[in-house]
Parts: C-alpha cells; sequence; structure tokens
C-alpha cells in the first residue's frame, strides 16, 4: 500500500485475491472497484437530494433535459431519449410518470402530426428549478476535497476510461489483450 491512500474495502479485497490467486494481476480491481463503489455513493448522496423534493433521478433527468434544451422546453421523445442519453422504451415510462403528476405534458407536433412533443408545465419547471440548486450544492459537496486541478485531471481520467470502456464493449475485444 502506498501512501496516498488509506485502507478500504477495496484494499481488503485485492488483498485476499493476491493470497487467493498470487499468479494474477488483479490492480485494475482498485480503480474499478472504487470507481464503482464512488458512483453507487454518488446516486445515494442525489437520491437523498431528490426524495427531499419528492422526485427521483430519473424525474430530473427529464425535466432538466427539457429545462436545459431552451424555450419552448419541448421536445419529441426521441430528441428527449437522445439528449437524456436513454431508450424511447424508458423516456415513455418516465415521461407517463411526469405527466400523471403535471410536470409535463404531451401536445401534438405543431409541424408533423405523427409525432407529439413533450413540454415542461410551469409546476414541472419551478420544481426543476428549485431541484437544481439543491442537485449542484450536492455534487460541490461531493467534490468537496478536491481542488480545480484535481477535477481537471480526474475529468480527464473519466473521459478517457469512459471512451476505453465504450471502445472495448463495442468491438467486442478482450481488453487484457494488447493486439
Amino acid at each position: 500500500m502506498d501512501d496516498q491512500h488509506e485502507a478500504d474495502g477495496v484494499d481488503r479485497i485485492l488483498a485476499q485475491w493476491q493470497r487467493e490467486r498470487p499468479d494474477l494481476d488483479v490492480s485494475p480491481m482498485a480503480v474499478i472497484g472504487r470507481l464503482s463503489r464512488a458512483a453507487a455513493a454518488v446516486e445515494n448522496r442525489l437520491a437523498d437530494t431528490y426524495a427531499q423534493l419528492g422526485i427521483d433521478a430519473s424525474a430530473f433527468d427529464v425535466l432538466a433535459t427539457l429545462l436545459r434544451n431552451g424555450p419552448p422546453h419541448a421536445l419529441t421523445p426521441a430528441a428527449l431519449a437522445d439528449s437524456a442519453m436513454l431508450t424511447s422504451s424508458a423516456i415513455a415510462q418516465r415521461v407517463n410518470r411526469l405527466v400523471s403528476r403535471g410536470l409535463v405534458e404531451r401536445a401534438p407536433h405543431p409541424t408533423d402530426g405523427r409525432q407529439t412533443l413533450v413540454h415542461l408545465t410551469p409546476a414541472g419547471r419551478g420544481l426543476v428549478e428549485r431541484a437544481l440548486p439543491r442537485h449542484l450544492e450536492t455534487e460541490w459537496a461531493i467534490l468537496a476535497d478536491l481542488d480545480r486541478d484535481d477535477r481537471a485531471a480526474l475529468i480527464d481520467l473519466l473521459q478517457r476510461v469512459s471512451r476505453s470502456a465504450s471502445d472495448t464493449w463495442r468491438s467486442g475485444s478482450d481488453p487484457s489483450d494488447p493486439h
């Protein structure tokens, strides 16, 4: 163990694997295990923030996507799915729940009769406008131990890991094979 971090559950897992399978280099688990645990902790912290506002992460995602796309705060379900990086069936379920709460509404598309638009209602806009500062407060609290340079380095590293994971997954290649 180096001086840069305190021992944690991942270190115990690594030590167990080292004892049981000393022939394998399990060092990727040090990164991936912590990345997974960090993602879960972030999701839990944000879920607590959303719960205080009576919503969940999926509701915030749809409402925030509509708001950040600007006036008239309306998108087709396909554009909403694309912008929120979700499947169309996932968007349909989320929109249905938000319609029933009066936070969004469906309306005919003004130029394409085959499509509908999902509009942010005044109630939905008010909710997301209240939620966004709380969301950001939670994110800032999570990142409190990182200075600007740390955050920039982490952004770069996470982009590289995400790109590598996506490329490896799409190609179906073996990430342990250097060729």
